[in-house]
């Protein structure tokens, strides 16, 4: 095993709720409603995908120029005051690099909203750090693993992605990697080179090397 790699948002973080309230509230905004089965929509995605949705939801005239700040602004307004960690990913971060194993985060976030997030987790924990501004396509495309893999200057099918959306587990695999799925909001289901849990506690580094082996 030469790396892993942690999604951000629902894995490593529990940031869901927050894109819920903060998307809740832009909609309002617009003079629109905005329910889980919406967000449902958008689990995994970019922002773009997420303007896009909402400008369509709300057949709102506003700009997506606009609507993005919005998005953005009120994302980092409230990841000022901190994220909370998924259960067992502090955890597993430690131990995996305990055992020199390098460390990436790949987000499909825009880098401002990863850097709030990691002022609260520890940017030093991350080997690299692979963001939406840092890619051409996000996933599930799987050009943010395979650049996450080239930063590191691993190969792909000698890693482990830990994911919890079917765009992040489709852009792992397509990159090659091996994956562990930790389902949000949406069901994923087991296959070769997959492993799903119900949570990052069950989840050892011995588990992680398996899935090379």
């Amino acid at each position: 095993m030469e790396a892993v790699f942690f999604d951000m948002d629902g894995l490593l973080v529990d940031s869901e709720k927050v894109w819920l309230e903060i998307e809740t509230g832009v909609m309002a905004r617009l003079g629109a409603e905005w329910t889980p089965e919406h967000q449902v929509h958008l689990v995994g995605g970019s922002m773009e995908r997420t303007v896009d949705y909402m400008l369509a939801v709300s057949g709102s005239s506003v700009t997506p120029e606009d609507l993005r700040e919005w998005m953005i602004d009120g994302m980092v307004t409230r990841l000022v005051d901190g994220v909370q960690m998924m259960p067992g990913a502090s955890e597993l971060l430690d131990a995996v690099r305990e055992e020199g194993v390098p460390v990436a985060l790949v987000t499909s976030s825009l880098r401002e909203i990863a850097d709030a997030v990691l002022k609260a987790v520890g940017r030093d924990r991350f080997d690299a750090i692979v963001t939406a501004d840092d890619v051409t396509r996000t996933k599930p495309d799987p050009e943010p693993y395979l650049t996450a893999a080239a930063l590191l200057e691993v190969e792909p099918v000698r890693c482990v992605v830990l994911e919890d959306s079917p765009n992040g587990v489709a852009a792992a695999t397509a990159a090659g990697c091996a994956v562990v799925a930790v389902p949000s909001l949406l069901p994923i289901d087991p296959a070769p080179g997959r492993l799903v849990v119900p949570s990052l506690t069950e989840v050892t580094v011995p588990t992680l090397r398996a899935l090379i082996r």
